[in-house]
């Protein structure tokens, strides 16, 4: 097989080719993964394996062979196909392209981290403590998702045990800090997500080579490159997997569209709302209205406010006045009259406390003040 070396040092190789991305350790490791087979922590390790096992819709050729056969026979399926002893492999099934993995590095003084990190949230992102829909028995379970954040970190350093689990956290939150950025929704709740439900990972670091480090918290150097590579590698990942970066995400739906916001009940509310005339000109400039960089802060702010509302941050004497005093504040960034906000709140404090309903109604209101005459 023809494969397109994207990383290579003396301890490892990361090759890509088609649906696969492998990382070939050259000397010993320390690896901790979650692969089905040989998972845990191990030092027998040589190959790392990312495979995209199917597309994101409507493909169940992995469950299919898993239902069939088990899943170890997937996993020597992988391994056969690119050539590798499935003993001394670790494989993570992912519907993500290849073709989109983020591969980044981070250094300090003569230690390297590796990150390499393909990722989708669309159709799986969770935030940790969602509601589940699957339990496990003695009789297991199948379910077959197609968002997920698959993660190999490679450390150039021999890492303690105790040190390389603490990676594990690290790693992980840096994922969910890149998620935080992006304001990335659960697709089971109204929080913000923190991964998905079946985000995997591998870690390596060489069984020798120096002496090794002790501990990867957070506020060594050590630990700030772990959290640096995977947080831009997830960052990277997702822009080129589901088109996610930061200036999209100033969206008004991505903003609020946890909160049951979207474009078809906005356009229906303010159909409404505006007069024949108002409403046809609104629907040509829709998309203008819905990326409008003050109304995306004011979204954001609004979706922070309910956030605090629903987490008992604020008494409830004082939600219904805190969220229209951010719905106001939308309003007068969409008709780019600031000075008109105390009108804007007094006329929104008749609106309805549903957020959908209430957006749409500062939306109605700052359009129809946009280019009135003063």
């Amino acid at each position: 097989m023809n494969w397109e070396v994207l990383s290579e040092a003396p301890h490892a190789v990361v090759r890509r080719r088609g649906r696969f991305i492998a990382v070939d350790l050259k000397v010993p490791h320390h690896t901790i993964s979650t692969s089905l087979r040989n998972g845990g922590q191990t030092d027998y390790l040589r190959h790392l394996i990312n495979h995209q096992s199917c597309e994101g819709s409507g493909h169940n050729i992995v469950f299919d062979l898993i239902s069939v056969h088990g899943e170890e026979a997937y996993h020597d399926a992988v391994c056969a196909e690119i050539g590798v002893p499935p003993g001394q492999a670790a494989v993570m099934g992912t519907a993500a392209n290849m073709n989109y993995a983020a591969v980044v590095r981070r250094t300090h003084a003569d230690v390297e981290a590796l990150a390499i990190v393909t990722a989708g949230v669309q159709t799986n992102a969770t935030c940790a403590g969602d509601p589940a829909v699957w339990c496990e028995t003695e009789d297991g379970f199948r379910h077959l998702t197609h968002g997920t954040i698959n993660t190999i970190l490679v450390i150039s350093s021999p890492v303690t045990i105790p040190a390389l689990a603490k990676t594990i956290a690290v790693m992980t939150e840096a994922k969910s800090a890149a998620l935080q950025r992006l304001a990335v929704p659960s697709c089971y709740s109204t929080d913000i997500a923190t991964g998905t439900g079946t985000d995997q990972y591998c870690v390596a670091a060489p069984t020798t080579g120096g002496r090794p480090l002790t501990s990867a918290s957070p506020h060594t150097k050590f630990g700030e490159i772990i959290g640096l590579a995977v947080r831009e590698a997830t960052l990277e990942a997702l822009r080129w997997q589901n088109g996610l970066e930061a200036s999209y995400t100033r969206s008004l739906f991505h903003a609020l569209g946890r909160y049951g916001v979207n474009e078809e009940t906005v356009l229906g509310g303010l159909a409404d709302l505006l007069s024949a005339e108002d409403f046809e000109f609104f629907k040509k400039n829709a998309k203008a209205v819905f990326f409008e960089p003050q109304v995306g802060a004011a979204a954001h702010a609004l979706a922070a406010t309910l956030d605090r509302a629903r987490h008992g941050m604020l008494p409830q004497s004082c939600v219904r006045d805190a969220v229209v005093q951010q719905a106001a504040t939308l309003a007068a960034n969409l008709a780019a009259k600031p000075d008109n906000w105390p009108e804007f709140r007094y006329r929104l404090q008749a609106a309805s406390d549903e957020p959908g309903r209430l957006v749409t109604a500062a939306i109605a209101l700052g359009w129809g003040e946009k280019w009135r005459r003063s």
